[in-house]
């Protein structure tokens, strides 16, 4: 059998296989007696009919597309383990040639795991903008292609955090640096004051061109005295650190790491298989589906409204998709050249955790007692060890800049993600886990039509190492 693999769009392969004609007369023989033998022909028995009778009631190409269909499976699995190949999905089949005499051809296109290739995601070197900083942008506000009257200067001073401009506005502007530049959608408010743009969705591309950190006094006894009545910085520090602080670090550390997978994202190489981004589409839906029933509004009542339908809200979610699935890919690439690995006991408390927090959510559980929850639960905690410890590693490089510790109670677990329920409920395989090191097997429909072929793949290729025969 000669086989040849080429690299096609999509994180996906195309296979051609040639199978010699030997292979084909025999799956000729063998498609006789199958059809012979579950084929009710009169005045024989069953398994008894020849090859002309048999075609004179299911067809003249009864024969040979089932021995096509059946060569094409087996050819197939022996082709993936022959070029070790990982396939996340059934393969589109082509049937190039299909005679008997003649070498039966074909081509199998399937999307595998995309190759991760790695930048820099180590030597971050930013001072990026924070609320309370003073910054000079260049911007241009566009509505539907078209720049709106007061929507465009070529220098505009900001205090980020004050909201001068529209509400969210600034948001968009936190972790850029000196000479970033960044587009993003933001709605006027209902009420705002020129009617024209009330409620009305606009377009900014904005350039950062200084950026200005706010200087704090001395923290000193002096300065203590100046807040109020306390006797020294000592004082002052007992009064307000139960309030302040916990939160404070927590949330530095949070903007922190997002601007540290911000930076390995950027500089990492992929191509994402549609197939990771459909599947990150159906979980975010769910949990779009989740936080209006949490409001009291159904999803048929937000589409009607909205003049939506459910393949538009999918295609305002693709870009979404398609970013969390990148962070999460790259993620998990960070880990694997790092070497961390979540061990069986790990999950196992994770595990034990959910079944004490959700013991109520009987659907919730069964997931996460799944292999693919499981799988879940692994990849979530594998993520969150390799964020922290790119955090450490950097500000252990970094000993000039401010700590940033953990809160008492440590990073979350993987029973608290937002996702964990929205996975559950489509039975998701979590994209990260695409390169986790775990197999497990699971039931794929075949379809043996050949015209329109989709050949299945033999195990859950979100979760394989290596590609296995059909038994």
């Amino acid at each position: 059998m000669n086989v040849t693999a080429t690299p096609a769009a999509k994180s996906s392969v195309v296979l051609e296989v040639e199978v010699p004609q030997e292979r084909l007369a025999r799956a000729v023989d063998d498609a006789v007696r199958a059809l012979s033998r579950r084929t009710k022909v009169a005045g024989f028995r069953p398994g008894k009919a020849p090859r002309p009778v048999l075609e004179r009631v299911l067809g003249p190409g009864a024969v040979l597309d089932e021995a096509v269909d059946h060569l094409m499976q087996t050819a197939y699995r022996e082709a993936l383990v022959e070029k070790a190949i990982l396939p996340l999905t059934n393969a589109e089949v082509q049937v190039v040639q299909a005679e008997e005499g003649k070498p039966l051809i074909f081509k199998a296109t399937v999307q595998v795991r995309p190759e991760v290739e790695l930048g820099d995601y180590r030597n971050f070197n930013f001072r990026p903008a924070k609320k309370g900083d003073y910054t000079v942008i260049k911007m241009e506000g566009t509505r539907e292609g078209v720049p709106f009257e007061g929507g465009t200067s070529e220098r505009m001073p900001l205090i980020i955090g004050e909201d001068r401009l529209i509400p969210g506005f600034e948001d968009n502007l936190v972790g850029l640096t000196v000479g970033d530049k960044k587009g993003f959608d933001i709605t006027f408010p209902a009420d705002y004051f020129e009617s024209e743009l009330a409620g009305k969705d606009v377009h900014f591309e904005v350039e950062v061109r200084e950026l200005r950190e706010k200087i704090m006094p001395d923290l000193d006894d002096e300065f203590a005295r100046s807040m109020g009545d306390f006797s020294d910085l000592a004082n002052l520090r007992t009064e307000i650190k139960a309030r302040l602080e916990r939160n404070a670090l927590d949330k530095a550390r949070h903007e922190f790491a997002d601007r540290i997978i911000e930076y390995a994202v950027a500089n990492a190489t992929l191509d994402l298989p549609d197939v990771l981004v459909d599947q990150e589409v159906e979980v975010m839906h769910d949990e779009f589906r989740a936080s209006l029933a949490r409001q009291g509004i159904t999803e048929e009542a937000y589409l009607k409204v909205t003049n939506k339908t459910s393949e538009d809200l999918h295609r305002d979610l693709r870009p979404d998709a398609e970013k969390r699935v990148k962070v999460l890919l790259v993620l998990s690439k960070v880990a694997e050249e790092d070497g961390i690995v979540i061990s069986d006991a790990d999950v196992e408390t994770e595990v034990e955790r959910g079944r004490q927090r959700y013991a109520g959510d009987a659907k919730l559980l069964k997931y996460f007692d799944s292999e693919r929850g499981r799988s879940f639960i692994r990849s979530t905690l594998r993520r969150s060890r390799v964020v922290e410890s790119l955090v450490d590693a950097w500000l252990a490089a970094h000993p000039d800049h401010p700590a940033l510790p953990h809160v008492e109670d440590g990073p979350a677990g993987a029973m608290d993600s937002a996702s964990a329920e929205s996975s559950a409920a489509v039975d998701a395989t979590d994209p990260g886990s695409v390169l986790e090191n775990d197999h497990h097997d699971h039931s794929h429909d075949h379809d043996h039509s050949h015209d329109h072929a989709h050949i299945s793949e033999p195990a859950d290729a979100a979760h394989a190492d290596e590609p296995t025969p059909a038994g």
